[in-house]
């Protein structure tokens, strides 16, 4: 008798990234190129028009999941 391995649809477990940035009106490019030249939260928070604390928490995002967080298989 062969047997079947049910197949599990990926799917995600939050917001990625780019919708995060783009829900505080964040140009999602722009965040990564600030991450990238190493800039601190102050910096891109004044570049962006947010708070400290949404630079944090995005950027925070991005050190622990990356650009989103897809879970499951096929």
């Amino acid at each position: 008798m062969e047997e079947f391995i049910r197949s599990r649809v990926p799917w995600s477990a939050g917001p990625s990234l780019i919708e995060m940035t783009d829900e505080v009106g964040i140009d999602f490019d722009s965040f990564i190129d600030g991450l990238a030249q190493n800039k601190s939260d102050m910096e891109m928070a004044e570049e962006f028009g947010v708070t400290e604390k949404t630079i944090y928490y995005l950027r925070n995002q991005f050190e622990r999941k990356g650009l989103g967080s897809t879970i499951g298989q096929d």
